[in-house]
């Protein structure tokens, strides 16, 4: 074998274990029910969550998801994204204490959104968005208990919450943490560059490939 097939084949080979190492860790991101980003600051206005859901079954879809909000310490001015082939039902709930703002006091918050209509097919997953008014502003951590149904009954309950110090849960439900500082999160900031750094080593990678392919036409041109 020639020394410039053992570098083809060699960039092909690095290439592909480059992909299979981005979609490795995008499963492994994927297990469970996740809200994005995983932090903002305490009492910010005017934002937006992302709720991902996967499905995890080999054969059957998920056809409902059930995402209950905090009530005890309210998300204000909810709104909910449409999403093809899904029908958002939201729930309010009368506050116990009522919130105070600049504009008014508000007695009513949602308390749960409940998907239905669509499917999630085996090994794929759904992004269902909810913006948001105002986050509250006296709590570090908020959990989104959340119910997700499949096509054969089943219902797995993401509802668990580990104490400070163990392990993660086998259910874990999706937890926003709220923090004092301002602006983006540390930890959406890392999400982001560890997506950016995974891609450029692919591209790196294919650009090696082409190189050398390239190295190859040339000689054989001569």
């Amino acid at each position: 074998m020639s020394s410039t097939a053992t570098a083809l084949r060699r960039a092909g080979l690095g290439t592909a274990l480059a992909a299979s190492i981005v979609l490795t860790a995008a499963g492994v991101a994927s297990a469970h029910v996740t809200v994005h980003p995983d932090s903002y600051p305490k009492g910010a206005t005017d934002g937006a969550l992302t709720f991902r859901v996967p499905d995890e079954s080999d054969t059957a879809s998920t056809t409902k998801v059930q995402l209950f909000l905090p009530a005890g310490h309210p998300l204000l001015g909810v709104l909910v994204s449409p999403h093809d082939g899904w029908t958002a039902k939201v729930t309010d709930t009368r506050l116990r204490r009522p919130v105070r703002t600049d504009d008014g006091t508000i007695t009513d918050a949602v308390s749960e959104i409940t998907w239905t209509g669509g499917r999630i097919g085996p090994g794929r997953y759904e992004d269902f968005d909810v913006a948001f008014g105002q986050l509250p502003d006296d709590i570090a951590r908020l959990p989104f208990k959340t119910l997700q149904t499949y096509s054969d009954g089943k219902v797995v309950r993401w509802i668990e919450q580990a104490a400070p110090g163990d392990a993660d849960p086998e259910n874990p439900a999706p937890v926003l943490k709220l923090t004092s500082g301002a602006g983006t999160s540390g930890a959406a900031r890392d999400s982001t560059a560890r997506a950016l750094g995974a891609a450029g080593l692919v591209v790196g990678v294919l650009g090696a490939a082409a190189g050398a392919f390239a190295v190859v036409r040339s000689r054989r041109t001569r």
